[in-house]
């Protein structure tokens, strides 16, 4: 008896037909008739009968039915069980980046990592900041480059750095011509901020204009990088950003540190504090030395 012989047993007992099973289990009807036969003769009696209802399990047929479906379920759990042994399943490990960040941190979070790899799926995800911290609570991220988002429970939050904001206009604005730019020159100018898709970012520039007495309105929001340095350079506007927004400067744009007291956005490390996996514990006890290699590779 063949495995191959109880798996055409039970394709014919679930179908209740040979024309259905044969071209199920692509044979044809004649060889899975002999099949069906050699089994039969196998076992020493009949296991189909023919009614009016078409082809049917016989007595001796639906005692033999349950034990070849538990014989072949057993069969493909060995098969599985052998598989995993062989080609054991990799724990997945993602980081999450607020868009921007991966050039500055991934390399150097990789190195850190870098004895774990071979044992892990590490699966990047870059979004905006809420989008990550709402996949940290949700367990779909285990670690997330951020801003500390407020209503995000669960979550703990380690600062990486204050990140200071520069000015960001055209290259041939007149304000170009300065070597730092304060609020009050921004006075009059189209002004290009960012929209709730950063709210974080939003708070700290609208508060540091409201702390400056500089009336400012918005004439224009952007969700995302390019997007702002798209409505700078076509409005001749100008904008507030983190310096990292430097690293994605079109030609046409350039920037400028502000005067006086530089307004700073942090950039934390956000995890789930019940989140127990091993890769996330080696990256929080090198949180220092992180923060230390990107200091000295972007000095």
């Amino acid at each position: 008896m063949e495995l191959r012989h109880l798996r055409y047993f039970v394709a014919v007992a679930d179908a209740g037909s040979l024309t259905v099973a044969a071209r199920k289990l692509h044979t044809s009807q004649p060889s899975l008739s002999r099949q069906i036969r050699a089994l039969e003769d196998e076992v020493g009696t009949q296991l189909f009968g023919r009614s009016a209802r078409g082809i049917e399990l016989t007595p001796g047929g639906r005692a033999f039915f349950d034990h070849a479906r538990t014989v072949l379920s057993q069969v493909e759990a060995a098969i599985e069980a052998a598989r995993r042994v062989a080609h054991p399943i990799k724990p997945r490990f993602t980081i999450g980046f607020l868009t921007g960040h991966e050039l500055t941190w991934m390399p150097e979070v990789l190195h850190i990592l870098h004895h774990e790899l071979p044992n892990v799926d590490v699966v990047i995800s870059s979004q905006y900041s809420p989008l990550l911290a709402d996949g940290l609570s949700k367990g779909k991220i285990d670690a997330a480059f951020l801003r500390r988002e407020q209503g995000a429970p669960g979550l703990a939050f380690h600062v990486l750095a204050k990140e200071p904001l520069v000015v960001v206009l055209p290259r041939n604005h007149r304000l170009a011509a300065l070597n730092a730019i304060s609020p009050g020159d921004l006075a009059g100018e189209t002004f290009v901020t960012v929209s709730d898709t950063a709210p974080v970012l939003r708070r700290v520039i609208d508060n540091y204009l409201k702390r400056s007495g500089t009336e400012i309105t918005p004439a224009h929001e952007a969700d995302h990088l390019a997007m702002g340095m798209s409505l700078i350079a076509s409005t001749g506007g100008v904008g507030l950003l983190p310096a990292y927004a430097q690293n994605f400067l079109p030609s046409s744009v350039t920037s400028r540190p502000v005067k006086g007291a530089t307004p700073t956005v942090d950039l934390v490390l956000g995890y789930k504090t019940s989140n127990q996996s091993p890769v996330l514990k080696l990256l929080l006890s090198r949180l220092d030395e992180l923060v230390a290699r990107v200091l000295k590779t972007n000095r």
